[in-house]
């Protein structure tokens, strides 16, 4: 970590806390100076405090004079309220200011993280991404707690103990601080150790909730192959790792405070030394002493925070420079600086389409047409490149060359929002969230009046199984829609989008993985979907395509046939190799 902050000046500290203030801290500098204000207040009390001991001592005790304790004494109390109330107030107000800021910041990275294109979400994992939403974002919490509080209360405490200190006696002062110059150095390397650490640490802390994440997500196939021990074995091994990288830092973070804590006691021994004869001597009085150590004892506190506080940022800035870097990520897909208004005709074309990931060629010059207000089918085996037309033709990816075209239009020519707002997307795994099917199936939406929904909710086949629902419309769809079956998550993505109503429909083996009864009912309900639409449907089963308009044979990305059923039928080339693989009684051929 310490070598990426020398060699990207992006994520140097001063860098770091630029960028912080200017999009998150500033449009809240006018609280800020109020608690600023109120620690200079609170911190300036142990000064007042360590000079009023002079006159306690030397007038009172040694003096005599018993007049004078109501007002020494008075004058004592009187301070502990106001840091009491200065204290209570800031603490409040950064309270406020840290946790607003720390929730902009993580509604900030969601968004931004939500535009990245496909392609991050390969190499970042749902637990990275949240450790960095949740975890790396707190971090903001902590410039507030030990940066901003020790910069104002902790450096005006200790300015204001040193300035008592050097009216006290300025030799003494010097004696005192004659250890600090040595705490420069190891300071440093410490401080590079501890953002070495904290950066690994938060690394294996994303790891460790992306495990958790996979573990939950699949505890059904965990059971039934036995692998909790596995698994179990896996998480252990990280948690080990990250319990290690947590010592590290915390022992590296200790270490700067125990720095402070030997310059001090060297400090207190050599004034011990010094100023212990001019006491015996005469040449000072014993409340000039006192003062003198009370002042150097209160600094010893806010002198070892402010110490910490260099092992504190380090470990802040770990967090941030993770946060920052996804900031910095850039989406490559995006809508054009002008883009056209879609056209009212949605006939779908890819024109010499070339795709690759990497150095894998996925569509090899691929030419397809898709006719307004027909069915178009997509058949061919695993990765022949069917889902990938679906990928670019919503802009998840976009190709290598070509054109994929709606309505005659570019598809990269159109805004994302508006090219995206043409499809609805009924896939094989419908994505439902763990909140009640009306919400589901709303997604949102307020414009949805009981009569509509009703329609979208008969017109998909889910009134037919609201009735064995506790709740009805309002029961829970359960993690990942895992309280419904199959059959049932489908006919609720296919409700959700008849009410999303738009003039393209794609189908992504919407019924493969459902039972023959199950898949009777999605069928009817797509096919009602279907009608005044232009649909695209990838299938396996070719039984739920032999009605469409067109049919696309796929093969190592591309079109091998092309027509309808009975044309490829009576082609007697791949298709009705596929057809007869299925259906070895000839039904479908």
């Amino acid at each position: 970590m310490a070598q990426r902050e020398n060699s990207d000046p992006r994520y140097a500290s001063r860098a770091m806390f630029t960028r912080l203030w200017g999009k998150y801290l500033r449009k809240h500098i006018a609280w800020i100076a109020v608690a600023l204000v109120l620690m200079v207040i609170e911190g300036s009390t142990l000064g007042v405090l360590s000079y009023m001991l002079q006159p306690m001592f030397d007038t009172v005790f040694v003096e005599g004079r018993g007049d004078a304790i109501m007002w020494v004494g008075l004058g004592i109390f009187g301070l502990f309220i106001v840091r009491a109330v200065t204290s209570v107030a800031q603490r409040i107000i950064m309270t406020r200011v840290g946790t607003l800021t720390t929730v902009e910041l993580q509604k900030d990275l969601l968004a931004h993280v939500m535009n990245l294109d496909n392609a991050f979400y390969q190499t970042n994992p749902p637990g990275v991404l949240i450790e960095r939403v949740q975890g790396d974002a707190m971090a903001m919490q902590q410039v507030w707690q030990a940066i901003i509080t020790g910069a104002g209360r902790d450096t005006v405490a200790l300015l204001s103990l040193m300035v008592v200190a050097i009216i006290i006696d300025p030799i003494w002062t010097l004696v005192a601080v004659i250890g600090v110059p040595l705490l420069v150095l190891p300071t440093a390397i410490v401080q590079r150790y501890i953002r070495r650490k904290s950066g690994a640490m938060r690394e294996i802390s994303a790891y460790r909730t992306t495990r958790l994440d996979e573990i939950f997500h699949g505890v059904t196939p965990v059971k039934l192959n036995s692998l909790e021990p596995y698994q179990q074995k896996r998480f252990a091994s990280l948690t080990d790792n990250f319990v290690t990288a947590t010592i590290k830092s915390a022992a590296g973070t200790a270490v700067i405070p125990g720095l402070v804590d030997l310059s001090v006691g060297l400090g207190f021994f050599c004034v011990l030394l010094y100023g212990g004869q001019e006491i015996i001597s005469g040449e000072k009085t014993i409340g000039q002493f006192m003062s003198f150590f009370t002042a150097m004892a209160l600094a010893f506190q806010p002198l070892r925070r402010l110490g910490s506080i260099a092992g504190v940022w380090q470990t802040t800035a770990a967090s941030l420079e993770r946060v920052f870097r996804i900031f910095d990520t850039a989406p490559t897909i995006v809508s054009p600086a002008k883009p056209l208004a879609p056209a009212t005709d949605t006939t779908i074309e890819f024109t010499d389409v070339h795709l690759s990931y990497g150095d894998a060629p996925v569509l090899r010059g691929l030419n397809i047409t898709a006719r307004a207000g027909q069915t178009t089918a997509l058949v061919g085996a695993s990765g022949a490149g069917k889902s990938t037309v679906f990928n670019l033709l919503t802009r998840l990816v976009d190709a290598d060359s070509g054109v994929v075209s709606v309505g005659g239009r570019d598809v990269t020519q159109l805004d994302l929002g508006q090219l995206r707002h043409l499809f609805s997307v009924v896939s094989q795994d419908a994505l439902l969230f763990d909140e009640s099917l009306r919400d589901n199936i709303l997604l949102g939406r307020e414009d949805v009046s009981d009569e509509v929904l009703k329609r979208a909710l008969d017109a998909a086949y889910v009134t037919e199984f609201l009735d064995g629902l506790n709740n009805g419309l309002d029961s829970p769809a359960g993690p990942r829609g895992s309280s419904l079956s199959g059959g049932q998550r489908q006919r609720i993505a296919i409700a959700r989008a008849i009410l999303r109503d738009t003039p393209i429909l794609l189908l992504d083996e919407a019924t493969s993985a459902l039972d023959t009864a199950s898949e009777a009912k999605v069928q009817q309900a797509l096919e009602a979907l279907s009608v005044g639409r232009t649909t695209l449907v990838i299938a396996h089963r070719l039984s739920t395509v032999q009605a469409a308009d067109k049919i696309y044979v796929f093969d190592h990305g591309g079109v091998v046939e092309e027509g309808t059923h009975a044309k490829l039928m009576a082609l007697n080339g791949v298709y009705a190799r596929l057809n007869a693989t299925q259906n070895p009684d000839g039904t479908f051929g």
